[in-house]
């Protein structure tokens, strides 16, 4: 299995497309006003909008985006009017964490997390085949 995309609710997607545009996702199919979908950069996965009327309460949706040269990548967003809530920052769980949130309150996470991303010291052990 291989997850194909996530996708995230959105108000107006001719604004939300613009958006993720800006930070380095290519539209690659549009139904407006309902849906939208992106390829992300690196790898096969993509990124997709679906129009809603009424966007979940709460902490909502968290969707992370891994990045090689994260502090590069966060500084030439930065140069392009993103703006962060948290910037890059070593997380106890040995990732490198940038934070926002995209126009309709999705958290969006920028990391790196290099080998520890599938390979955290407290991996647990796979079961003997």
């Amino acid at each position: 299995m291989n997850l194909n995309q996530i996708t995230v609710p959105s108000e107006d997607l001719t604004k939300s497309i613009p958006f993720y545009e800006k930070l380095g996702l290519t539209l690659i199919v549009t139904s407006l006003p309902h849906y939208a979908r992106f390829q992300c950069p690196d790898g096969n996965s993509s990124f997709s909008l679906h129009q809603t009327n009424e966007l979940p309460h709460g902490d909502g949706i968290y969707v992370y985006f891994e990045c090689k040269n994260l502090d590069e990548y966060i500084e030439t967003l930065k140069q392009k009017g993103i703006v962060f809530d948290l910037e890059p920052t070593d997380q106890k769980w040995l990732w490198r964490e940038a934070r926002l949130k995209d126009l309709d309150g999705n958290q969006l996470i920028l990391y790196y997390g290099g080998e520890n991303r599938l390979n955290p010291p407290w991996k647990i052990e796979s079961p003997k085949k």
